[in-house]
């Protein structure tokens, strides 16, 4: 089973390099015990002799920055031997603030588990699939950044076999048996020891130990705020703790957004910076930032702030490159050393990194004040355009050798092409949680129409060329979406058409037929409204509609309906279509026990395959037309036929075919 579901984590910002290279935890030995020892604490149901109906919840609650996640991390490494079925990780608030639905983290989550949910399912059906997954496992599931109870609720599984570790800013009034654990700034010896790890393997904080609790202070022994403070540091191996205390003095606690006062101005020199009024809480975390935004050259600085606009905090090299307008290479380099510096996290794919939760509404704040609107939409336009590269040349490497899409691929830069289907398809199972929520902001935004059609689009063909049509479904359902709601918004009605139509298709598949039919109505219209050009779409929807209606068990609507598409192909000339709708029709007919209907409309559809030269439709066809004379009483007829039929499937190498399905006969 795989370890993770949404990807939080790799040595967090919070969890300091060694001076060898490897990981370290610094401090919260209280509140690891006291998380280690209430796991196997009996909670109240036990105590009244009642089994307990949901499974444990831990929560460690604090303040962004306060190093929520990193305990959490290391509680989950520490007890992790004792959950055999694996770690399942989701983080359930967006860089943007927004709660993350019910439905979208247990799609999720199931991912993981390799039990993808039915395409368009709903959150309570999801949840359900979700909890039945997890059901005699015992498994730990990290949920970080928890908004609010609820979210916690929707996602407990049955019994107590599972632990759950939520991470939130504040308590879950309404969570049974919740055992919280608040946490504050780190106490004095541990916040130091934090500081001169991240400081490097310069002495400089324990030589001057007066400065460095100084700067504790001032950090509030905030987790995050020292890993910044350390990363200046090390960046600037010169400096004293005694500057770094005075430069961090100086600096503003709010961000852009109003005119400082007078007395709150930098060194001299320094422009007045705007302010905006962030929760006190946040002050030493922007006091911070600031230290290492404003000591980065104005190119990386700007690039740093440009990471504001990753879809779900995640970047690489080709993000970043598309946001900042510079060269693959140094965008490596440029998010190497952001890691360096604290500003970023690693995570479990090699190359991505995730801008911290805590960092992520400041990193906003900065770009809105000190990029223009234009200036943002060029740098989003960018990286939708590299994204819509990547996902054409992931889709050209699922194409055999020499096919046109390979020679086209093979015509970009080295950087977007693909040197294996296996190798395209690993970088999109990696990377689709930021394509998706590019693609999703791409469309909420409404700027970027164009590109977030092309995007939603190209996204579609690449999971359906990797994955298949059917594993694909439920990614595919919710681009599907994407799509009706762009193209209805600029008038596509063509393409808004199809975009229904997959949806219609989808909910008929997953045993929704009532919304199949409603989306399929809906369609219908959109393809009127597209006029002559969207005339293959309204057969297409027409025929969906007959689907339905025949798989609900209603025989008269069903043939209605395909009577209708029937017509309009005529119209247009379509002999492929004219065969396989009068199929349809001769099926209905034979369902409901009108034999000369049935006759009339499988001889039409026989006539309609032989007009087109395929032989096995026609052979299909006549034996159909067999099974109506042989149920209408024309026996010797119905043997003329079908030795006709034997006839022509010998012919083609055939058996004598069975039954026709509907569709079969193309």
């Amino acid at each position: 089973m795989t370890d993770q579901a949404v990807h939080t984590g790799g040595p967090t910002p919070y969890t300091a390099p060694a001076a060898d290279g490897s990981d370290g935890f610094v401090g919260r030995r209280r509140e690891l015990a006291q998380l280690r020892a209430d796991i196997g604490r009996a909670g109240p149901h036990t105590r009244a002799g009642r089994p307990a109906p949901r499974g444990r919840v831990l929560l460690i609650a604090g303040r962004p920055g306060s190093g929520r996640t990193a305990l959490a991390e290391e509680l989950v490494r520490q007890v992790a031997a004792d959950h055999p079925d694996g770690v399942l990780r989701a983080r359930l608030t967006d860089p943007d603030g927004t709660p993350v639905p019910t439905e979208r983290t247990a799609r999720d989550l199931l991912r993981a588990l390799g039990r993808p949910a039915p395409a368009g399912a709903e959150g309570d059906e999801l949840a359900g699939a979700l909890r039945a997954a997890l059901a005699g496992r015992r498994a730990l599931l990290l949920l970080d950044e928890v908004a609010g109870p609820e979210q916690v609720k929707d996602l407990l599984p049955d019994g107590r076999d599972c632990l759950v570790l939520a991470v939130s800013r504040g308590p879950l009034t309404g969570v049974p048996d919740v055992r919280p654990c608040v946490l504050d700034g780190l106490d004095t010896d541990s916040a130091v020891a934090l500081l001169a790890r991240c400081a490097g393997e310069t002495p400089r904080v324990t030589v001057d130990p007066r400065a460095a609790e100084c700067l504790v202070e001032a950090c509030g022994g905030r987790p995050a705020a020292l890993v910044l403070v350390g990363g200046w540091l090390a960046a600037h191996p010169t400096a004293s703790v005694a500057e770094a205390v005075r430069r961090f003095g100086d600096l503003p606690d709010t961000l852009p957004g109003e005119t400082e006062s007078a007395g709150s101005r930098g060194p001299a020199g320094r422009v007045p910076r705007p302010r905006t009024h962030p929760a006190p809480a946040a002050r030493p975390l922007v006091r911070a930032l600031l230290l290492v935004h404003d000591s980065l050259p104005p190119s990386i600085a700007r690039t740093l702030r440009l990471l504001a606009l990753a879809p779900a905090g995640l970047v690489d090299a080709h993000t970043t490159a598309a946001l900042a307008g510079c060269p693959m290479d140094a965008a490596a380099a440029t998010l190497e050393g952001f890691v360096r510096l604290g500003l970023l996290r690693t995570t479990v794919v090699p190359g991505q990194y995730e801008v911290p939760g805590c960092l992520a509404p400041l990193l906003a704040v900065l770009v809105r004040e000190s990029e223009s609107p234009a200036e943002v939409r060029l740098a989003r336009a960018r990286m939708l355009e590299r994204a819509v590269r990547l996902l054409k040349s992931c889709r050209a490497a699922a194409e055999p050798p020499g096919s046109p899409a390979r020679k086209e691929m093979a015509g970009l830069p080295r950087a977007l092409r693909f040197a294996t289907s296996p190798a395209a398809a690993a970088w999109l199972d990696s990377r689709l949680p930021a394509l998706r929520a590019a693609a999703a902001a791409a469309v909420d935004d409404g700027e970027l129409d164009t590109l977030a059609r092309r995007l939603v689009a190209a996204l579609i063909r690449a999971l359906s060329a990797h994955l298949g049509p059917e594993e694909a479904a439920p990614e595919l359902y919710r681009l599907h979406e994407l799509l009706s709601t762009v193209t209805g918004r600029r008038g596509l009605y063509g393409e808004h058409a199809a975009a229904l139509l997959a949806l219609g298709d989808l909910d008929a598949r997953a045993g929704r037929p009532r919304k199949a039919l409603t989306r399929h109505r809906a369609a219908l219209e959109a393809a009127r409204a597209a006029g002559g050009r969207g005339t293959g779409a309204a057969v297409r929807a027409m025929e969906s509609l007959g689907d339905t209606y025949a798989g609900l068990g209603d025989r008269p609507r069903a043939t209605d309906w395909y009577g209708r598409a029937l017509a309009l192909c005529q119209t247009r000339g379509d002999l492929v279509a004219e065969a396989r709708l009068h199929g349809r029709i001769g099926a209905e007919h034979l369902g409901e026990g009108e034999w000369e209907e049935a006759l009339r409309a499988w001889r039409a559809a026989a006539a309609a395959c032989r007009r087109l030269k395929d032989g096995r439709g026609y052979a299909r066809a006549l034996e159909e037309v067999a099974r109506a004379q042989e149920r209408a009483g024309r026996v010797e007829e119905a043997a003329r036929t079908r030795r006709e039929a034997l006839r022509w499937a010998r012919r083609l190498g055939d058996e004598l075919p069975g039954r026709a399905t509907r569709g079969e006969l193309t």
